[in-house]
């Protein structure tokens, strides 16, 4: 198995007593001592008017990361085409792939909270449609060497040649988050990776992973498991309170995503209604010895790329890779400093 990191970070309003980017700051700590245990990637959000300070410069934060990194990879999870020039976005993946040495993963969704589409004055129905121009924009401007124009229904571009060009041909790989059959057949179709969301069950992961794979032998290539992000959430505790508390966090963290995801006539019609139960079931909570039997779950499922949104921080983060992820991979474990 691969392990990669899946995740956000927070920078709070600055007042006098705080250091508005001390979380920011960690969140990039965090993914230098993550390569040196042996983590493969890093992959991060993208959101707007939380109120929270999550990330939603994602390209510049990971522009930190690799400059503090040599082999992580770096990849985003999933910035949203909707809310984005293609043009500019394209050279911006592109220079961070080029001074990365081609390190970028590119994650692209369609978007699902309601409050982020009305931020921006763009109506959600849209989004299918500007997310496949979008897409159609920048696979242009990474591949064309030559001047090229576009006129569509939402963006028009003259006589423009992007630079600079990807290190990765023809351009960095593409992700795209999915969890419907159709919208998996979708990726399959476009030849993408898929990353599958940390609230799905282990069965609902094995099904989704096989479906994907039955569509990608369809088409005449050869499925890779390595082709399948699972993200998962995972904090390693050692008493039943330490376990409570952490679940608890978990299921008000979701409640207070689906209140950013609610539209004013009901709930946002692409985002499953989980109950608490749910939302606890899909967690690797718990102590090192069930955490791996739930890991061993997950692989039994068929999920060989596990992206981990460590609720527990560096310190499980460090024991994860020192106790676990040597029986599930080739990494031999190392010992972390602090």
């Amino acid at each position: 198995m691969r392990f990669g990191l899946f995740g956000s970070a927070q920078a709070r309003r600055g007042v006098p007593d705080v250091d508005s980017g001390a979380g920011f700051r960690e969140f990039v700590e965090n993914n230098v001592e993550a390569e040196a245990l042996g983590y493969h990637s890093t992959f991060i959000v993208e959101h707007h008017f939380t109120g929270f300070g999550q990330i939603s410069a994602t390209l510049n934060l990971l522009t930190w990361v690799g400059a503090r990194t040599t082999t992580l990879r770096l990849g985003t999870a999933v910035i949203v085409l909707a809310w984005h020039n293609p043009v500019l976005l394209a050279e911006q993946v592109a220079t961070l792939d080029l001074l990365s040495g081609g390190r970028v993963d590119f994650g692209i969704g369609k978007g699902y909270r309601y409050n982020e589409f009305a931020g921006f004055a763009t109506p959600m129905e849209d989004a299918d449609a500007r997310f496949d121009e979008s897409l159609e924009v920048m696979r242009t401007a990474w591949t064309s060497d030559v001047p090229w124009s576009h006129r569509g229904t939402y963006w028009q571009f003259d006589n423009v040649v992007v630079e600079p060009p990807t290190a990765q041909k023809p351009h960095p790989p593409l992700w795209m988050g999915a969890g419907s059959p159709a919208s998996i057949r979708k990726v399959a179709a476009l030849g993408f990776n898929l990353l599958l969301d940390q609230y799905a069950s282990i069965q609902q992961i094995g099904e989704r992973i096989a479906i994907f794979k039955t569509e990608v032998e369809a088409r005449g290539r050869v499925f890779d498991p390595m082709n399948v992000g699972v993200t998962r959430s995972i904090n390693i505790v050692t008493t039943p309170a330490d376990l409570e508390r952490a679940m608890a966090n978990r299921v008000a963290g979701r409640r207070r995503i689906d209140r950013l995801a609610t539209r004013p006539d009901g709930p946002g019609s692409n985002r499953a209604q989980l109950s608490d139960a749910e939302i606890c079931a899909s967690a690797l909570y718990g102590t090192p010895d069930e955490v791996g039997r739930m890991m061993q779950s997950l692989r039994a499922a068929g999920a060989e790329y596990v992206l981990l949104n460590s609720a527990g921080g560096r310190p499980t983060l460090r024991r994860f890779a020192q106790e676990l992820m040597p029986a599930f991979s080739d990494v031999a474990p190392v010992a972390a400093d602090g």
